[in-house]
């Protein structure tokens, strides 16, 4: 078990050249990690060990009743969950089913639980993946072990060089390789929307209000309130079942099953509800901090300003006023990988070539100065 997670870890470890965000991040490492862990813990407790024991009398084996309810499902009775325990019903939801057929609440999600995990673990992947591959290891290609910043002056002098000409040769032609980073971005968000729908679709419309109503349960009365995670999982349902009997007869047997599992199965999905809120709102200020830079070239410069003091205000309003945000962009990302005397070098010796040519044609365009 112990050496499934550590491979888990090698899978989303994530690379010491930085080509994204901390709220990225957060979507292929950390939500992958706590997807997977959950899908192994579930595993292992339902394929070692027994997920159901259902209680029943001799005349049906108690193997066979068991794997029976846990393939077929198991139920509970809606208008039961209100009643006081040990005084109307025995449990919450349990009692004589002989009445509305529409009143049964059945539940078949638990035996697909560790496999819906591990998909989701995978959707949340799939962004990071894309991105990687659009992303084709520029930014560790151009760093050329800028980051270390111990090398001899005439080796760091050439890949000085090397990166200045690159910056200055390609200016302007960046824009696209920026906009699939944000689209991934995008696309984060429209999976932990998304994820959010699927669940609740998993749990019949129960789980989108999930955490507000356990959180509304805590605070009120309970005596006087449905438990949200003993409605969705329960720790005790009914089972029927049918067979026939010595004169041929169909024969009704009705169980009682516990479900020792969904006591694990709450817990995790409550916070995954908290989770995946969290992330939904971080990953949705972050796409509006991508708007506000792609629109407003002062707030490039601020930007930069504040995460790079040690370069000077004008050489960066030059960069930003000559340059595209996708130059911007691929900037700020070599600077949070490169030592920052060296990238204070860089973009200085950038904004002298741009000034001094500034009358003339820029790689790239007919001559013309654009502000984004």
């Amino acid at each position: 078990m112990l050496d499934i997670f550590r491979g888990l870890k090698n899978l989303v470890k994530v690379s010491h050249v930085k080509t994204d965000s901390i709220v990225f991040r957060l979507h292929y490492s950390i939500t992958v990690m706590i997807l997977m862990s959950f899908s192994l813990i579930i595993t292992t407790r339902q394929y070692v060990g027994n997920p159901i024991d259902c209680v029943h009398t001799k005349d049906i084996p108690e193997d066979v009743l068991n794997t029976y309810c846990w393939i077929q499902s198991t139920y509970t009775l809606k208008s039961l969950f209100l009643k006081k325990q040990g005084v109307s019903v025995p449990y919450p939801g349990i009692g004589n089913s002989d009445g509305d057929p529409a009143d049964k609440k059945h539940y078949k999600y638990y035996q697909w639980v560790c496999f819906c995990l591990f998909f989701q673990a995978i959707l949340f992947y799939t962004p990071r993946w894309l991105w990687k591959s659009w992303e084709g290891g520029k930014i560790h290609a151009l760093i050329m072990d800028l980051d270390i910043g111990i090398c001899s002056e005439a080796e760091k002098k050439q890949k000085k060089k090397l990166l200045l000409d690159y910056l200055w040769e390609n200016l302007r032609y960046h824009n696209w390789w920026a906009y699939r980073y944000y689209v991934c971005e995008l696309l984060a968000l429209i999976n932990v929307i998304g994820q959010m729908f699927l669940m609740n679709r998993f749990f019949d419309g129960e789980f989108m209000t999930f955490g507000l109503d356990v959180i509304d349960y805590m605070e009120t009365d309970q005596e006087d309130r449905m438990d949200p995670m003993i409605y969705i999982f329960p720790r005790m349902t009914k089972c029927t079942f049918f067979k026939y009997g010595s004169s041929g007869e169909v024969e009704k047997h009705d169980a009682i099953c516990i479900l020792p599992l969904n006591v694990v199965n709450e817990k995790i999905y409550i916070f995954l509800w908290f989770w995946f809120i969290l992330l939904t709102l971080l990953t949705l200020l972050t796409l509006i901090y991508r708007v506000v830079i792609i629109f407003s070239p002062r707030m490039r410069v601020y930007l930069f300003r504040m995460r790079f003091r040690l370069v000077r205000r004008d050489a960066i309003e030059i960069i930003v006023r000559r340059s595209k945000m996708g130059d911007w962009f691929l900037l700020y990302l070599l600077g949070e990988n490169i030592d920052t005397v060296i990238f204070r070098d860089v973009v200085q010796d950038l904004a002298n070539r741009l000034g001094h040519n500034q009358h003339h044609r820029v790689p790239g365009l007919k001559g013309e100065i654009q502000d984004a």
